[in-house]
C-alpha cells in the first residue's frame, strides 16, 4: 500500500501545484531534464551488474518486445486509418508500446505478489522497457518528428541518448561486478529521485481538458497497453509452453500491464510529438493502473 500511496501522493501534489503562481516558468522541463539525464542512468549504472542471468529469465527480458512492436503495427496502422498526425502517431507508440516497467513496476509487483518476483521483474524493466526504450524508442521519436532523420542521425541520436550510453557502460561493468560500493550508493540515491519527480512533472503538466477531444484515441491506447498487451504476452506464454503460474511468467505479463511509461511520454515531449496528449495518456493510465494492476495480479 505505500508504494500505491507514494504514487497516488506524488501525482497529485503535482496536479496541485500546477495552479500555484509561484511555481518557476519551465520547472516540468527541468525536471524532465533531471530525469532523463541524471536520474535514469544512474538506476541503470546500479541495476544491470547486479543482474544473474539464466535461461527462465529470457521471457520477462523478452515481453516487453512484444507490447512495443505491437504498439507500433497497431498505431501505425490505426493512424493511417485515421489521419493522424505522426506526432500522434510518434506519442501513441511511445506511451503505450512502453510501460512505467521500473520503480512503479517493482514496487507494485513487490506489494502485489511478495519479493520473490522482483529479480526476474528488474529483468523485464532493464533488458525489456528500458532497452526499447534507449533503442527503439529513440527511433521511433525521431522518426515521427517530422525530420526525417538519416539512418546516421538515427545512430548519433541514440549514442546521444544518455540512458543508452549507461546501459552500455553497465554492460561492460557487469562482469567486473559492477561500480564500487561508495559509488553505488551515492548513484542509488540519485536514481531514488526517478519516481517521485517523474509522477510530479506529470501532474505539473496534465490537463483532463483534452480528454473529451481525444476519448476515442485514449480508449484505444489505454485499451492496449493495459489490456489487450498484457492479453497478448499472456497468449505468447501459452503457445510457447510456459508455465503461467511460474514467478519468472508472471512477472514479465505483470510488467507488460504496467501504465504508460513516464519517460518515453518525456521523451515525445522532447521531440515535439503531441506531448499534451502524450502527456494525458501516462497520467490517466497511471491512475486507472492503480485499480487495473491488483485486477491483473488477482487473475494470475
Amino acid at each position: 500500500m505505500s508504494a500505491i500511496l507514494l504514487l497516488a501522493l506524488c501525482l497529485g501534489i503535482g496536479l496541485a501545484m500546477a495552479r500555484d503562481q509561484r511555481l518557476p516558468p519551465g520547472a516540468p522541463q527541468a525536471l524532465n531534464f533531471w530525469i532523463v539525464n541524471v536520474a535514469l542512468p544512474a538506476l541503470i549504472l546500479v541495476e544491470i551488474p547486479k543482474l544473474h542471468f539464466s535461461r527462465e529469465l529470457l521471457f520477462p527480458a523478452i515481453a516487453p518486445w512484444f507490447v512495443f512492436f505491437g504498439a507500433i503495427a497497431v498505431f501505425s496502422y490505426t493512424g493511417r486509418r485515421r489521419n493522424w498526425s505522426r506526432g500522434t502517431t510518434g506519442a501513441m507508440i511511445l506511451t503505450c508500446g512502453l510501460g512505467n516497467t521500473a520503480y512503479m513496476g517493482l514496487a507494485m509487483i513487490e506489494a502485489l505478489r511478495g519479493p520473490e518476483l522482483v529479480g526476474a521483474a528488474v529483468i523485464a524493466d532493464q533488458f525489456g522497457s528500458f532497452t526499447m526504450l534507449s533503442i527503439g524508442g529513440v527511433i521511433v521519436a525521431a522518426y515521427f518528428s517530422g525530420a526525417q532523420p538519416t539512418a546516421a542521425q538515427i545512430v548519433r541520436r541514440v549514442f546521444g541518448f544518455t540512458p543508452f550510453l549507461a546501459l552500455v557502460v553497465a554492460l561492460v561493468l557487469w562482469p567486473l561486478g559492477g561500480l564500487p560500493d561508495i559509488l553505488q550508493t551515492v548513484l542509488t540515491r540519485i536514481g531514488q529521485t526517478l519516481t517521485p519527480l517523474a509522477l510530479f512533472s506529470v501532474g505539473l503538466q496534465l490537463k483532463f481538458r483534452g480528454i473529451g477531444e481525444h476519448r476515442l484515441t485514449l480508449l484505444g491506447g489505454l485499451g492496449w497497453k493495459m489490456l489487450f498487451a498484457p492479453l497478448f504476452v499472456f497468449g505468447a506464454a501459452l503457445l510457447l509452453g510456459l508455465d503461467i503460474n511460474a514467478p519468472n511468467a508472471v512477472a514479465g505479463i505483470l510488467q507488460c500491464a504496467m501504465p504508460p511509461m513516464v519517460t518515453a511520454g518525456i521523451l515525445a515531449e522532447q521531440y515535439k510529438l503531441n506531448p499534451s496528449l502524450a502527456n494525458l495518456v501516462i497520467g490517466i493510465g497511471t491512475v486507472l493502473s492503480l485499480i487495473t494492476l491488483p485486477l491483473a495480479s488477482m487473475l494470475l
